[in-house]
């Protein structure tokens, strides 16, 4: 079996590709090696910037893998936020370098999570977004303050509490997207920008990296281990269970479970 997550370094850029077919569903080997290519990427000096991006032009990932957390418990599923909430976020700020996400096609739920904790969103105009989460009996909990900071309050209520998706012009027009580029120019959109970013000088980009995350977002470090356990706790509760197991069944969620 492939790798589920590759690594490369060339230049200053460090390109982190997730390719796990079909839709890169997060399970624990994904998870546990996308966090050690951010630490990789992270201690390597050479590497100025950090692209996260999908092998799959059509999907960027549709969130944790159902399958694999159906039925877990709340201490089986611990390990799985751990690693997407608490071990990403600690990846990244201790990189100290900026890191983009490069999204070309659908990004979900868990999906959204690996992107809205970079530091820029660039995407396709074909790109949508969604927090499907509260479908299945869970919530994106990790969003519920990171996400009213970018968007809004009430706007982002709407997206998580509708579990509707979105398209890239309306992500754009909310500030979650930073800049949008036609498909065929997504690639250079990205390498343009990741240019920039790692010719500015290192030291000097490194500690304003590190004081941004500080000033931006503080008390977030807190915020993400309590939005684990909040995850956790929903998502092993009977209702969850219920939503995840209609999912792979293909049928409707019965609520009344």
């Amino acid at each position: 079996m492939a790798d589920p997550i590759t690594l490369d370094i060339t230049g200053k850029i460090a390109t982190i590709s997730l390719d796990r077919p079909p839709v890169n569903a997060l399970d624990l080997p994904t998870l546990e090696a996308l966090v050690g290519a951010i630490r990789a990427a992270g201690q390597n000096d050479q590497a100025r910037v950090i692209i996260l991006k999908s092998a799959n032009p059509r999907i960027f990932s549709a969130g944790l893998d159902l399958r694999a957390i159906a039925g877990k418990s709340r201490d089986e599923l611990r390990p799985y936020l751990q690693l997407l909430y608490v071990e990403m976020h600690e990846a990244q700020r201790a990189a100290n370098k900026p890191t983009i996400a490069q999204i070309a096609g659908d990004a979900r739920g868990g999906g959204m999570t690996l992107a809205i904790l970079c530091d820029m969103i660039v995407a396709s105009e074909t790109a949508t977004f969604g927090y499907p989460e509260i479908d299945r009996g869970v919530v994106p909990a990790i969003h519920f303050g990171h996400l009213a900071t970018i968007v809004g309050r009430n706007r982002a209520f709407d997206l998580l509490f509708t579990g509707r998706s979105f398209d890239a012009a309306e992500a754009h027009q909310l500030g979650l997207v930073t800049r949008l580029a036609a498909p065929d120019a997504l690639d250079a959109t990205v390498s343009d920008l990741a240019a920039t970013l790692s010719a500015k000088p290192p030291e000097a980009m490194r500690r304003a990296c590190a004081q941004f995350a500080a000033k931006s977002y503080p008390g977030f470090a807190e915020s993400v281990a309590e939005a684990a356990e909040f995850f956790c706790d929903i998502a092993s509760s009977p209702e969850a269970q219920e939503g995840f197991q209609a999912f792979a069944e293909k049928r409707l969620p019965d609520w009344a479970v």
